[in-house]
């Protein structure tokens, strides 16, 4: 969500791409080599000592990367090499799916130049994708993430307000790499018929009190009780008053690739039992945070706090969000649209054409990883 609500992931961080840079500070970026790389690595273990949301990791964190600068590992490194040797070091600490230090472009084109034959960047990604009837009754749309964009949070609320007549809707998160909660929040009012409390949040105190915290002033999100150092919120759907879609039956395609606020999404229609999860567990990057420059172009988000079931307490770091019924992400919707009574044949020429161009897989870690 950005700073107000940067929840989640700075897809840039994740994946080839799709949140663009407003998840980082605005900044301009500084040349690659005004910055020592030791001053990088110090710079980031200050931040995950003062504001990771387990402030015992960070601090181990913080031991591993200035054990590394005494080392002398980082001073003859820049760009790509930079980055592995400090993702490495960080995460032999522990594991997070959403710690990744983000070099700066000028210095990631020519590692992946350097590295192998130059591939073709795609484009980046399209918010919204293929929102419409993909069959009678049943309405269809593939979210890429959820950027803080008024716009897009426009497109939600009129899907939803042009599909209120659909007896099933499908969301499609099998690309979706995260972002934040302004289109949850036009969605979920259509789908509930009381207020229902879908997940919890839980900032580290320190970061909330500084003003840091991402969720904070939400109209969403209420204040509750929760473990100390934290400041703890949770996440509600409040009903509006169109009851079209109240019993419409809710899907939603899950992929390794589905990240951090598209996990939110899922998770939050998994513990209501509002929606039905189809397809594979999704990519096990919870953590929610907001994004830090770090110097010479460095950048990197900082997990300041973790969302979870509120009933057992349990969030989806490493493991992912588990699917309802487990498919191959690529037949996901093939088993959705058989199930509301399409054709086999027709189904599959349905999947087809709705398959998504993104991959349906967790990032790859870098080479040394």
């Amino acid at each position: 969500m950005m700073i107000r609500a940067s929840l989640i992931l700075p897809a840039l961080l994740l994946t080839a791409g799709t949140i663009a840079a407003p998840m980082m500070a605005s900044s301009p970026a500084l040349a690659a080599d005004d910055v020592s790389a030791e001053k990088v690595a110090e710079t980031y273990a200050a931040l995950l000592q003062s504001d990771y949301v387990y402030p015992e990791t960070g601090e181990r964190y913080a031991a591993a990367l200035r054990a590394g600068i005494a080392a002398g590992r980082y001073v003859s490194l820049t760009g790509e090499a930079l980055g592995q040797a400090i993702d490495r070091d960080v995460n032999a600490v522990s594991p997070d799916g959403h710690l990744r230090l983000r070099v700066p472009e000028t210095a990631a084109a020519n590692g992946a130049v350097a590295g192998g034959a130059a591939s073709t960047p795609r484009p980046p990604k399209v918010p919204v994708e293929q929102a419409g009837w993909i069959a009678p009754g049943i309405a269809f749309v593939r979210f890429n993430v959820f950027p803080m964009d008024a716009d897009v949070t426009a497109q939600a609320a009129k899907f939803m307000a042009d599909h209120a007549d659909a007896k099933a809707i499908i969301f499609d998160i099998r690309t979706h790499n995260g972002g934040g909660l302004d289109q949850m929040d036009v969605i979920f009012p259509w789908l509930f018929d009381q207020e229902t409390r879908l997940v919890t949040m839980a900032t580290r105190a320190s970061v909330d009190a500084r003003g840091g915290s991402p969720i904070a002033g939400l109209p969403s999100m209420r204040r509750a009780e929760g473990d100390a150092g934290m400041v703890t919120r949770e996440h509600w759907a409040t009903p509006n008053t169109d009851v079209r879609l109240r019993d419409a039956k809710v899907y939603v395609l899950t992929s390794g690739a589905s990240a951090s606020a598209a996990e939110h999404f899922a998770l939050a229609m998994k513990h209501t039992r509002r929606g039905t999860l189809v397809g594979a567990p999704t990519a096990g990057a919870n953590h929610f945070g907001r994004g830090e420059e770090l110097g010479g172009g460095y950048r990197a988000f900082i997990p300041v706090g973790r969302t979870f079931d509120p009933v057992t307490g349990k969030d989806w770091e490493r493991n992912g969000v588990q699917p309802d019924i487990t498919v191959t992400p690529a037949e996901a919707l093939v088993r959705v649209l058989t199930d509301l009574g399409v054709a086999p044949g027709e189904a599959k020429r349905l999947s087809d054409a709705h398959m998504p161009s993104w991959p349906m897989e967790r990032r790859r870690p870098r080479p040394g990883r």
